[in-house]
């Protein structure tokens, strides 16, 4: 029986090998917009929403939403966009993602930027209350919630959970964050099928990046260190300054670091 073609929203732009963007749970495609122009300089980037996330439909055939099924998802999305094996780069859920994918040898190189994964029970605990509160929150009426988060100060502190430079999130931005949040049907579901998850899969043989933000508040610094110690091969970078987001904190470097990666398969090669 043919496989149902998995239906998802995206951007791309540029041209040169293809560069796949994840982002996190509750996030959306946007996420990535401070480095695609500089990314698509030199590859064909795709920035996707993940299946039940922004623009995208849940995945079809009730397929669950522990990793394995995440990981085959964007294989068969890579299936279905032609792709082959794409670079790939993501953010929190989606840079775990793209260790999986990396570790299955589905992809040429992964920047993972802050990966879930790496934490205790009482990290993933945190991470998943702070960001269902932020996705409660984000229920309230708009009379209430807009004046709100034009208020400066509440908007950075807020904001101070995502990001290093919480004054860089505009309140128009934000105010679409939060609905995108709020409309995603994947976010319990992965929620759920991620409380028992830790990452435990082979290193992968393809290039890799782990990058942490040094103020991330929702993946704390510290599981850095278990990722350096699951993954000796890869190569570790600080973000300093940086939040949970690293793309609006610190645009330039994030951009360098994921092309240093893709690059790095063909100096390899050499």
């Amino acid at each position: 029986m043919a496989r149902q073609p998995i239906e998802v929203a995206f951007e791309r732009r540029g041209n040169g090998s293809p560069l796949v963007l994840l982002h996190g749970i509750g996030h959306r495609w946007q996420a990535w917009e401070p480095v695609l122009d500089a990314l698509a300089d030199r590859h064909d980037v795709i920035a996707v929403d993940l299946p039940g996330f922004g623009k995208s439909p849940l995945l079809p055939d009730g397929r669950g939403y522990d990793m394995p099924n995440a990981v085959q998802a964007c294989a068969d999305i890579f299936e279905d966009m032609g792709l082959g094996r794409p670079h790939v780069a993501g953010n929190s859920l989606g840079a775990v993602i793209s260790l999986e994918l990396a570790s299955r040898g589905l992809v040429s190189s992964a920047t993972a930027l802050a990966p879930a994964g790496f934490w205790t029970a009482r990290d993933r605990a945190w991470a998943l209350r702070v960001l269902t509160m932020m996705r409660l929150s984000g229920r309230s009426p708009s009379w209430l919630l807009t004046p709100i988060i034009r208020n400066r100060l509440f908007r950075m502190a807020t904001a101070s959970f995502l990001y290093g430079h919480p004054s860089r999130m505009t309140a128009e931005i934000m105010l679409a964050d939060l609905a995108s949040m709020v409309g995603s049907a994947g976010f319990e579901l992965v929620a759920a099928a991620g409380r028992d998850y830790v990452y435990a899969s082979p290193p992968p043989s393809v290039p890799v990046t782990v990058a942490w933000g040094t103020r991330d508040r929702i993946l704390w610094p510290r599981q850095a260190r278990r990722a350096a110690a699951v993954l000796p091969r890869a190569r570790h970078v600080w973000l300093r300054g940086a939040g949970h987001i690293p793309m609006i904190d610190t645009p330039s470097e994030v951009a360098s670091l994921i092309l240093e990666t893709c690059a790095s398969v063909s100096a390899r090669a050499a």
